[in-house]
Order: structure tokens, then C-alpha cells, then sequence
């Protein structure tokens, strides 16, 4: 039976919420993402709406960059707390239009309607009746990708923006994929694009041309992955069994710092924060990670994976603590940011 895989995903979620709280701010650039200094902070975009996107606005840019691009836009401080509960309210009539659903981050879900819809067209209907339902609750739009699978379903919700409804056919899957770029598939990101737009393969098109051998010899295991993905072919099931990888937080500095004392109290803080998150979820973990941010936006990353799993705080604040000195030891850049991550959790 061929599956029918549904995608939802809510317009600009974070700015869309801000013009509904706001209804001042309708047809204005909308920024989301800033600390409150008129745009001039040091955080990055979380959302913008499709106003700002005019300017070439988009998601994780410098908010120093989006001010310069467009210094008349309305800068907003992310207000989380606000964006769950109206998650949580979504997310709750999303579920009622399938026992098998997946929720993949606060602003969108998978939705399964094998057993549910007999054809497309009855997957349209209940496509529409959902966006439908969302719009008239929470006065909010949304796109929905109908395929038959999650990765045609995912690309077809992001093609069918803003407030669309896009259904691809079995059929149509691989034309459908061919024009757009390498970095629409998921999985491929700036890096793995660079590797492969090195050997002149920027469309999907250009890289069903490489052998499974050949992406195996490129990425290793992950080749075979992009070879499927590119022709369309994902057998991964929609589930409801929500799996945490990784537990991580990040601060930004207010000005880019060397001083021990600040970035050493900051880094317990975010060491305390981390394994709040952790207790409360019962977690072990073995891998940590440090994240340190220069001046100049450059990243790197340090990490040390344990022998075995723990759930104890001092020897994750010890081996933290170690992975951060060794940045402050190798260079005297200026840092911008530092984060914590733990994974392999169990």
C-alpha cells in the first residue's frame, strides 16, 4: 500500500505570533530573535516575516546584519514562553487528525494517513480542514506538503509557502525534486554542500548522477543516504515515540570577552542549566561537548566521550570546565559565545 505522509509546518511561527499579539506591526519587516537595543544586539534571527525576508533577511543571520539590511524593521526579544503555549494548542489539533503523528519542533508535525485517507484527494480534504481549524482557533496560517513519504512531504510543505497546500504524487516525485538545490534535501548542509558544489553538483538533479559507490566513498555510510534521498526514497515511519539526541545550551556574551571570571561564572550557570534538563528527564550521558564562538564568528568544538554512561554533575562540570580551558589556553581570540552540549544520552 502506498503510504500518504502529511507536513505541517506554521508560517514565520515566532513573527506571526508577534502580528497576532500585535496587529500594529501587519505589513511591517518583523524580526524575531534580538535583544532589545533596536536591533543593534548580539543574537541572531530566530524568525522573520516574509517582509523582512525582502531585504534577504533569514533565520540564524547576525541581528547586527538584518539591522544594517534593514534598519527599519521591528526588532523583538524571543518570547519562548509565549511560542510553547501556542504550540502546545496546535499541537493538540493536530493529533485528532491521526493516531500516528510525529512532532518535530514546536511549528511543525508529521501526520500519517495511510489508514486514514483512500486517495489524495481525501488527504486534501483533511489537509485543508486542519489548516482550516488551526486558522479559525489561533488565527495563525500554515503549509502542508501531502507525499508519500516524510522527505517529499517535508520539501512540498516548504515549496507550498506561505499558506499553502502542495500534494505530490508517487509519480511526480522525481520531477518534482530535480530543479531544486542540493541543500533542500535534508541531511545536506553548508559543509556536505561544499564538498559536493567542489565537484560541480549544486542541484538534486546533478547529484542523482553519482553513484551509490562513489557518495559511500565521499560521506561513508551517510552516502547511501543521499543517494536514496535524491531519488526520493525514505521509508522512515512517521512515530510518536519522541527521541532526544542531545541536551545543549549556548550564551552569547554582551561585548566579546577573554576575562576568565565572566566567562567561567556564565559557563556554570549553563553547566547547572544543562543538568537541570538532564535530572529532569532521567537521563544518563556519555559524550559532552564544548562550543566556543571568536569574535569573528568562527566556531569550534571540543568534546570527550566517557568510558561508560553517568548522571553525575561533578563529572560532567569537571571534564566541561577542562574542555573550556583548553580554548582559552590555545588562543587569545576574543570570545563571542560559549555552549555546552551532552549526547549519546540514555
Amino acid at each position: 500500500m502506498e503510504r500518504i505522509i502529511l507536513h505541517i509546518d506554521m508560517d514565520y511561527f515566532f513573527a506571526q505570533i508577534e502580528e497576532r499579539e500585535n496587529p500594529q506591526f501587519k505589513g511591517n519587516p518583523v524580526i524575531v530573535g534580538a535583544d532589545p537595543k533596536q536591533g543593534k544586539g548580539r543574537g541572531v534571527v530566530s524568525t522573520a516575516n516574509y517582509e523582512a525576508r525582502r531585504y534577504g533577511i533569514h533565520s540564524a543571520m547576525p541581528i547586527s546584519k538584518a539591522y544594517q539590511l534593514c534598519p527599519r524593521a521591528i526588532f523583538l526579544p524571543v518570547n519562548m514562553e509565549l511560542y510553547q503555549k501556542v504550540s502546545e494548542s496546535i499541537m493538540e489539533i493536530v493529533k485528532r487528525y491521526s493516531p500516528i503523528y510525529e512532532i518535530i519542533s514546536l511549528d511543525e508535525s508529521y501526520l500519517d494517513l495511510t489508514k486514514i485517507a483512500k486517495n489524495l484527494k481525501e488527504a486534501e480534504k483533511i489537509g485543508r480542514k486542519l489548516k482550516n481549524e488551526i486558522f479559525e482557533k489561533e488565527k495563525l496560517t500554515s503549509t502542508v506538503g501531502i507525499g508519500p513519504n516524510k522527505l517529499v512531504s517535508k520539501i512540498a510543505s516548504g515549496k507550498g509557502k506561505p499558506n499553502g497546500l502542495l500534494i505530490i504524487k508517487p509519480n511526480q516525485v522525481k520531477k518534482f525534486l530535480e530543479p531544486f538545490d542540493i541543500e533542500d534535501l535534508p541531511g545536506i548542509g553548508p559543509k556536505t554542500a561544499e564538498k559536493l558544489r567542489a565537484i560541480g553538483i549544486n542541484k538534486i538533479k546533478e547529484l542523482r548522477k553519482l553513484s551509490k559507490l562513489k557518495l559511500k566513498e565521499m560521506f561513508g555510510k551517510v552516502g547511501e543516504y543521499f543517494w536514496e534521498r535524491a531519488r526520493g526514497i525514505d521509508e522512515e515511519p512517521v512515530s510518536s515515540e519522541e527521541i532526544i539526541k542531545s541536551i545543549g545550551k549556548e550564551y552569547t556574551f554582551e561585548k566579546d570577552t577573554r576575562d576568565p571570571k565572566i566567562i567561567f561564572e556564565t559557563f556554570k550557570k549553563i553547566i547547572i542549566d544543562v543538568y537541570k534538563e538532564i535530572s529532569d528527564n532521567k537521563f544518563s550521558f556519555r559524550t559532552i561537548t564544548v562550543v566556543c564562538r571568536y569574535s569573528g564568528f568562527e566556531t569550534h568544538t571540543k568534546s570527550i566521550t566517557l568510558k561508560e554512561s553517568t548522571q553525575k554533575f561533578e563529572i560532567l562540570k569537571k571534564e566541561a570546565k577542562k574542555l573550556l580551558l583548553k580554548f582559552l589556553i590555545e588562543t587569545p581570540k576574543l570570545i563571542r559565545l560559549i555552549g555546552l552540549r551532552v549526547s549519546k544520552l540514555a
